[in-house]
């Protein structure tokens, strides 16, 4: 196999700096390439790709890389022969052992038992910083999630839109963007009409049963509940929302104000409830009041991309990909849902934001189409395909191996904050971001309850409090534990199992990076689980406090670096990481 060459002048095991292993094998690599094109043995025009993958067999090494295929073409040579090359002009490296050629040209890459133990210092050293990156370089990134009318309690649809979305956020923010988080509500349309004479019909006395019941009215019995709260002239105080009951049952504007308000509150409870924090709350009648609305159609009017067909206002949006065109303004005057959410998104594109993220309910799909053809069309310079989407599939709740349909308070639907009450709320953020969210999802009850390992977050968290243990039964032998000794003696770590820990825990920083670009918080989810089975695999099968002191320690560290990777992993999905269980 051909060897490395010298020449390497990176970190070394010495100097307890390690980059990043794929950045370290592409940087070794673009050193070999630039010394072939100075000694000509490649055009000096090429461009290389390079990628480097981790390898599914470990007897093929640990990294991968298609580079000789990839650069074959132009350096006009057979892909084995150009990977021959390579590998003579790499570098040599402290954290690699050899490489060799496998396939038609695949390079494989063997790393050294220092570069696979060295990660216990990087995280020991960066704590729960380990994992973060500078990617986002401090752009302004908007995320909008939630964003329920203030109709009712919020539905386990909104937590788990409100659980991808705040691990949206915590992602982000980890990867070096500037993250503002925002709820948008309907507070100006048909829906709050209804609300509002659903509150009223209680305060007269109806009932849901009742004949004149309101035909599109609110049933649960929360509207009791506002009903008598505004006829005792409580006052309420939601984050943005302030409101008096006026006690008089047929003021329903004072209804209106007061039932949007109440809600609010609700719903800010539920969110505390959930460890979930917004920025900013947007209200769609401020699009009204300050005319963005209107100056909007003015903006699509003068730019030649609006109609009057039947009476009614359209915008053609096919001449921007959508696969017909939309009304904006009905017959009535009234403006469709359509039109004020590209109001909406106009004002963040105007707030300077240069990255914005939706994260909706499926039933939002065809918005997206309109919303960016509607933005297209305004001709502000909106890049396409702004802003970016990420549409959750519904969830299903279910207990004893039945779906759970009716809440006790909303009547028709599951609420959030019931589902916190009964199972806790490490376990419902975890259940409800734990699958990609263009699935669908299972939400059993019973599982979410269990002491078992059948329970992932649960499995989780045993193993972060674990390793709590292990250092608390040590301080109960009053014996102690210096990290510099362990850190001293990582060599120590020669177990398959210990091996197999290393790795797991130096792929942390780039399944960070990976979620966080992909917007995909569940391969965080599933990360966690991966590496708690790699820990306690470690852990059935080899002690930690044994007498050889130089073992122990090196065990020690191991076992800390990874209670550090738990912990920084489940705060990133909003979970708590327990000292015990």
């Amino acid at each position: 196999m051909p060897p490395l060459r010298p020449g390497h002048t990176g970190p070394t095991t010495e100097t307890g700096s390690f980059p990043p292993m794929k950045e370290h094998i592409t940087g070794l690599i673009e050193q070999a390439l630039d010394a072939l094109i100075a000694q000509g043995q490649l055009p000096a025009d090429i461009t290389p790709q390079i990628q480097i993958d981790h390898t599914r067999d470990k007897s093929h090494g640990d990294f991968a890389s298609n580079i000789a295929l990839t650069l074959a073409k132009s350096a006009r040579r057979p892909p084995r022969d150009l990977a021959t090359q390579i590998c003579e002009a790499l570098p040599s490296s402290d954290l690699l052992t050899r490489t060799e050629i496998a396939g038609p040209g695949f390079i494989n890459f063997f790393l050294s038992d220092s570069s696979n133990q060295a990660v216990v210092r990087s995280i020991l050293e960066q704590g729960d910083r380990f994992g973060h990156s500078d990617v986002g370089q401090g752009r302004r990134v908007q995320v909008e999630f939630v964003s329920a009318n203030p109709t009712g309690p919020l539905h386990v649809g909104h937590g788990r839109g409100a659980a991808v979305g705040d691990s949206l956020c915590r992602l982000l923010a980890a990867t070096g963007w500037d993250v503002a988080s925002e709820f948008y509500y309907n507070d100006a349309g048909a829906q709050i009409d209804n609300l509002a004479r659903s509150v009223q019909a209680r305060c007269l006395g109806l009932t849901p049963e009742s004949p004149e019941w309101p035909d599109d009215g609110y049933r649960g019995s929360y509207i009791g509940d506002v009903a008598r709260s505004y006829l005792a002239g409580d006052a309420i105080d939601a984050q943005d929302q302030h409101a008096t009951g006026a006690a008089d049952p047929n003021d329903l504007d004072a209804i209106r104000k007061f039932a949007v308000a109440y809600l609010r509150r609700e719903q800010d409870l539920d969110l505390k409830a959930f460890a979930v924090h917004f920025d900013l709350y947007f209200l769609e009648s401020s699009l009204y009041q300050s005319g963005a609305v209107e100056e909007t159609v003015e903006r699509l009017v003068a730019n030649g991309h609006t109609y009057e067909k039947d009476g009614a206002l359209w915008l053609r949006t096919t001449d921007f990909g959508d696969d017909k065109d939309r009304v904006m303004r009905k017959t009535d005057g009234g403006y469709t849902y359509f039109l004020p959410d590209v109001a909406y998104h106009l004002n963040k594109w105007e707030r300077g934001f240069q990255r914005v993220i939706n994260e909706q309910g499926a039933d939002h799909h065809s918005t997206v189409t309109r919303v960016r053809a509607g933005l297209q069309a305004l001709q502000q310079g909106i890049p396409e395909g702004w802003p970016d989407y990420v549409l959750h599939q519904m969830v299903t709740v279910m207990r004893d191996g039945e779906e759970v349909k009716i809440s006790k308070r909303a009547g028709s639907y599951v609420t959030l904050r019931e589902l916190i009450d009964e199972v806790g709320r490490d376990a419902t953020r975890y259940f409800l971001v734990a699958r990609g969210p263009s699935s669908q999802l299972t939400f059993d009850i019973d599982l979410a309850l269990s002491q078992s390992n059948d329970n992932p977050v649960f499995y989780i968290q045993y193993a972060h409090a674990r390793v709590c243990s292990i250092l608390r039964k040590l301080t109960e032998q009053g014996d102690s534990w210096d990290a510099d000794s362990g850190l001293g003696s990582l060599q120590e770590l020669q177990e398959e199992h210990e091996k197999a820990l290393l790795r797991r825990l130096d792929r942390f920083p780039e399944v960070v990076a990976n979620a966080a670009a992909t917007l995909e918080p569940h391969t965080v989810a599933n990360y966690l689980k991966e590496l708690a089975g790699d820990f306690h695999a470690w852990y059935n099968a080899h002690k930690t406090l044994v007498d050889d002191k130089p073992l122990r320690d090196a065990r020690l560290a191991l076992s800390a670096a990874t209670r550090q990777v738990i912990a920084n992993g489940l705060a990133l999905l909003g979970v708590s990481a327990p000292e015990s269980m």
